[in-house]
């Protein structure tokens, strides 16, 4: 498999010049090609789309406004995707000094990928003002441009730099979660829940005086705020768990529980079974997930949670679970050999652990 900086390989290159001495004639295609792929082989992903945006800049007009003017030509004649993250890129790097146009520069570039990592340069360097552009953002008609508001300015987005302001005061970007709130757009609102997320993982009273204020009737609120306090739930707290109106004083107890296999190795099937038993005189709302504790490299163990279900439980109700789940290596996690531990968790509780082996 091609590794992904090849994105950013030859023949992008050569297409990317094709276009842009079409837009602008005297743009010297061959020099250009030749300066960027300077060096390539050592460059990672994110090293190659900076670089580009460098050699850009060294081959376009010096004049900022003529350069962006070239740029938003260009955009539309490339195929979308990653690399079109190159163009808010070059605008972070050489529009700070030219805020509104750079804003509009954003917004119009971010329906081609996406600018969440651009904008976060202006938030850094003027906060409250770049709230305000975004504020208005999340009331776009356009929702690349609604979700650029969220995205751009969670606390903690991956890959990017932490926004510490944010961080410390959280409701600095209320208002553009409460525009979102009730968003059509699923690529909007799982932004939102992200942004929620976030927030919870350093202001968890603040996460959850703001949603309670929200109507999770409204069914998009509520697919945001499930998600939003998801870190929340998983530990079991028991405040967000009321939000939805999760029983807080469960009785249930778990019966025959089993693995199918005690060892297991890389790409076999974890599989395990158990009957969920109601203790209760009246229903019971649960939640119920499964907590695998993965050996690491060091031999100490990281735990990771996993939903199975959420179900109403009558009393005295008995319902069996069956569940599969193939232990395969993944891009942001390597399983590694040893004793692994395995929790079937009920509204945050551990009900029930059983151990077994992983050999790769």
């Amino acid at each position: 498999m091609e590794p992904l900086k090849e994105m950013f390989g030859k023949t992008y290159y050569k297409n990317l010049a094709d276009v842009l001495s079409s837009v602008h004639k005297p743009f010297q295609a061959d020099r250009f090609v030749k300066d960027v792929t300077n060096n390539l082989e050592t460059l990672s992903l994110n090293q190659r789309m900076r670089q580009t945006s460098v050699v850009l800049q060294q081959h376009l007009p010096e004049n900022y406004s003529q350069a962006i003017g070239i740029l938003k030509d260009v955009v539309p004649q490339l195929n979308g995707g990653y690399t079109t993250l190159v163009f808010p890129d070059f605008v972070s790097l050489y529009g700070l000094s030219h805020f509104q146009q750079s804003m509009e520069a954003l917004k119009y570039f971010t329906s081609f990928g996406s600018s969440e990592f651009a904008i976060r340069a202006f938030l850094k360097q003027d906060l409250e003002r770049t709230l305000k552009v975004m504020q208005k953002w999340s009331a776009d008609s356009n929702y690349h441009v609604r979700r650029l508001a969220s995205e751009g300015s969670r606390p903690r987005l991956p890959w990017s730099f932490k926004l510490d302001q944010i961080i410390k005061a959280p409701q600095l970007t209320s208002p553009i979660l409460e525009n979102l709130k009730e968003d059509e757009e699923l690529y909007v609102r799982k932004s939102v829940a992200n942004h929620l997320n976030d927030i919870s993982k350093d202001s968890p009273d603040y996460v959850l005086k703001l949603i309670k204020a929200w109507d999770i009737t409204q069914p998009h609120t509520a697919w945001i705020v499930k998600r939003g306090i998801r870190s929340l739930l998983k530990k079991g707290d028991k405040k967000s768990m009321s939000v939805f109106g999760l029983t807080k004083d469960v009785k249930v107890s778990i019966k025959r529980f089993s693995l199918a296999n005690a060892e297991i190795r890389l790409n076999d099937v974890l599989q395990f079974q158990f009957d969920l038993v109601s203790e209760k005189s009246t229903s019971q709302n649960l939640m119920v997930d499964y907590r695998i504790h993965y050996s690491k490299k060091s031999g100490i163990q990281s735990a990771k949670v996993f939903k199975l279900k959420e179900i109403t439980l009558a009393p005295g109700e008995t319902v069996s679970i069956l569940k599969k789940q193939r232990f395969q290596d993944f891009t942001t996690r390597k399983l590694h050999s040893g004793s692994h531990k395995l929790e079937i968790v009920v509204n945050g509780e551990v009900m029930k652990q059983k151990t077994f082996m992983f050999t790769r």
